[in-house]
């Protein structure tokens, strides 16, 4: 039965769902339909649905005009109606797993997702899970689920697993653009998603097994993770010893073989990096396994609000001002630079120790317009226009994300105290004596 799959994707006559519209999603769903697929997308929200149905992007990553085109030109639909999967011959899940209130893995999201498509899969579908999880989860949680539908996989379905792999903010690695790597545990299966990704995609990297595919990409994260929590606690000590950790880094990178930069900052944010290390230790404990190394990069680079917090505290001290009620600007809520996501950002943090220690908290984001509420937070605030007159008005500006679009030579010359997590103003501060690193 895959054969049929196999050529129907291969010759662009099949439909491809992509489920779960947010960042992963949409840029998924645009890689299909710029491939020559047609491409239904479905989301639980119906603002979502209503925009792309009017070709109106959400996404920085995906321009509202390539968008409307793909719309007018009908290969990108969108519905929040589940009972349209049977109308698609692959499909692409792309939901939130996040984590519980006690720090456990979140899979809901996934379960509820096979749920809703059982029903309605047609024999001979593939579903491909993109959402990132731990070893074990395409297996043992979603495949249930699919088969309650009286479908067998290997047999009536294709199942397979090929993680999210998003750079937001990197306009040279595009969705198109990054290797995708392809687990599954039947050839019929494999070779279904191989041939889904191989028009969509610059190369499609095979691996033996879904628990291989959902490893891999737990591997990638942590890499980073670790490495983050290393020139993090690094940059506590060189601090005290009055050393530079940026400068450090610089003169490190030189080295043409066995290093490869990373920087430090106020914490970990993002989708991915301070989520997944948790997924590979929640799920090692089931085989006796403590992830030792793994859980202490997490509390180091937990700790680094902390740390900004207390780097604030001594710069407004040094100023003679404590941080109970001094106004405090924050430059910067994505968690990354250049993105317009602010989730799981450590400014979320940040903006909540700052108030409960009694500061006045504004921000300024230049990809973000108005922050509301989110799984963990809700503070419904505007961005402030950055000028010299907000400047001014701050006791402190916070440098949380250096975006590129942001003047720091205007911060510099106006604000009256910086405190830079990102090193952001070293191209303008001279020798300026109210920039602090932290």
């Amino acid at each position: 039965m895959h054969q049929e799959l196999v050529q129907r994707l291969r010759e662009r006559r099949a439909v491809v769902g992509v489920v779960g519209l947010g960042y992963v999603g949409l840029p998924l769903a645009r890689a299909f339909a710029q491939a020559g697929h047609r491409v239904l997308g479905l989301d639980v929200d119906p603002g979502k649905v209503e925009r792309i149905e009017r070709g109106e992007s959400y996404i920085d990553a995906v321009p509202t005009e390539v968008l409307g085109r793909l719309r007018r030109d009908e290969l990108v639909r969108a519905t929040t109606d589940f009972r349209r999967i049977r109308e698609v011959d692959a499909v692409a899940i792309c939901v939130p797993t996040p984590l519980t209130v006690n720090q456990d893995p979140d899979t809901s999201y996934i379960e509820r997702t096979g749920e809703a498509l059982a029903p309605h899969l047609r024999p001979g579908t593939l579903v491909v899970l993109e959402s990132t999880t731990y070893p074990g989860t395409t297996d043992e949680l979603l495949r249930p689920r699919l088969e309650a539908g009286g479908l067998k996989v290997g047999r009536d379905l294709f199942l397979a697993f090929s993680p999210e792999r998003e750079n937001p903010g990197d306009a040279a690695w595009s969705t198109s653009r990054i290797p995708k790597v392809v687990g599954a545990d039947d050839e019929g299966s494999r070779a279904a998603a191989i041939a889904l990704y191989e028009g969509a995609v610059s190369t499609v990297v095979p691996v033996t097994s879904s628990r291989v595919a959902e490893a891999t990409k737990l591997l990638e994260n942590i890499y980073r993770c670790v490495n983050i929590a290393l020139v993090n606690e690094l940059k506590v000590c060189f601090s005290r010893m009055g050393i530079d950790i940026f400068e450090v880094i610089e003169a490190a990178k030189t080295k043409p073989f066995g290093f490869q930069a990373f920087y430090p900052g106020p914490g970990l944010g993002g989708h991915c990096i301070p989520l997944d290390p948790v997924y590979l230790s929640w799920k090692a404990k089931e085989f006796g396994v403590r992830t030792r190394f793994i859980d202490l990069a997490g509390e180091v680079n937990t700790a680094m609000p902390e740390w900004v917090v207390e780097r604030t505290m001594d710069a407004l001290n040094e100023h003679g001002k404590p941080l109970r009620g001094s106004r405090v600007l924050l430059l910067g809520v994505a968690y990354k630079k250049n993105v317009d996501d602010p989730r799981e950002s450590p400014a979320l943090v940040l903006w909540d120790m700052l108030r409960r220690k009694g500061a006045e908290v504004e921000f300024h984001d230049p990809h973000i317009d108005y922050l509301g509420s989110g799984r963990h937070y809700a503070i419904e605030q505007k961005s402030q226009p950055l000028d010299p007159s907000t400047l001014a008005r701050a006791d402190v500006v916070l440098i949380v994300t250096d975006h590129d679009a942001v003047d720091y030579a205007l911060v510099v010359e106006h604000a009256r105290l910086i405190v830079d997590t990102r090193n952001a103003t070293k191209a303008v501060r001279g020798g300026a004596k109210h920039v602090f690193l932290a």
